[in-house]
């Protein structure tokens, strides 16, 4: 495997790390971004950094996407225009219509496609602690396995291309609701004349406590925002989650509460802080 060439396209928050693990691993890398300073630090570890997508992924292997949205992504390959035949390994969060699209642009050109969001943030991303939320055809899963076994601790296989998605709208819903439910917490004791530290010794070590809420928790205390997963991104999330909770008939009203809370911080300038900032719409500034 260590001569299986990869490309990386997108090298952001979560690219970055995702890329230096993959070079870590042994595999000969190229990178790629759109902004190309946010690629060149990678060549520090070995990785080739490209001017163009196109070429990136010409001669690559395997060609990896971590990009902020469908359109993005979509872009992007069609800039690239991998050979017939390429492994696409598709992580980026782009909801179920975006992953169905996603799915015909491979078609349509030959490449073979795996839905492999990921579940985690930027340190989990630099640790390759990512949890892998894979689903594609059962015959590469042992190409795909180099790969995941660098960027994630975990891989789960959930079945044909497009249940990775559904599964991380799942699980990013939870995140969103903790997140949103820790700021509510916290500026219900501010205004109730409490300490809201007082909120963790009141969970912790229970059956209701997670390292999650003390890490966005006494960030939003601190005023530390920053990013480890954006606003930004958080309301685009949040947004497919409500989506596809519509297109399958189900109303979800916290999940719509949480969407629009997010949507609320994007509106006020917050998108590139990190999404512990949901805090601030209790707050003022």
């Amino acid at each position: 495997m260590g001569d299986t060439t990869v490309a990386v396209l997108g090298t952001g928050i979560m690219g970055s790390g995702m890329a230096r693990n993959i070079a870590a691993a042994g595999l000969p890398l190229r990178v790629w971004n759109r902004t190309r300073s946010k690629a060149e630090p990678l060549a520090a570890v070995g990785a080739v950094v490209s001017d163009t997508a196109a070429a990136a992924v010409a001669g690559a292997d395997i060609v990896v996407t971590m990009l902020f949205d469908a359109d993005s992504v979509a872009s992007a390959i069609e800039d690239a225009d991998p050979a017939r035949g390429t492994l696409w390994i598709q992580t980026a969060t782009v909801g179920i219509e975006g992953t169905d699209r996603l799915a015909a642009l491979a078609a349509e050109r030959g490449l073979v496609f795996v839905d492999a969001p990921v579940l985690g943030t930027r340190k989990p991303a630099e640790d390759g602690a990512l949890t892998v939320l894979a689903s594609g055809p059962d015959d590469v899963r042992g190409r795909c396995a180099p790969i995941f076994d660098a960027i994630g601790a975990k891989t789960l296989w959930v079945g044909p291309a497009g249940q990775g998605s559904r599964l991380k709208l799942v699980a990013n819903l939870w995140v969103a609701t903790v997140t949103t439910g820790v700021a509510e917490a916290l500026a219900l004791a501010g205004n109730l004349g409490l300490d809201p530290a007082l909120f963790f010794e009141a969970v912790g070590g229970g059956a209701t406590d997670a390292p999650y809420v003390h890490v966005k928790g006494r960030a939003m205390l601190a005023g530390n925002y920053d990013p480890s997963f954006t606003l930004e991104g958080a309301a685009k999330d949040t947004s497919l989650i409500v989506a596809a909770a519509t297109g399958s008939g189900l109303e979800l009203r916290v999940a719509q509460a949480v969407a629009d809370g997010f949507a609320a911080g994007l509106a006020a300038g917050r998108g590139d802080l990190d999404m512990a900032a949901a805090y601030l719409n209790y707050r003022s500034e």
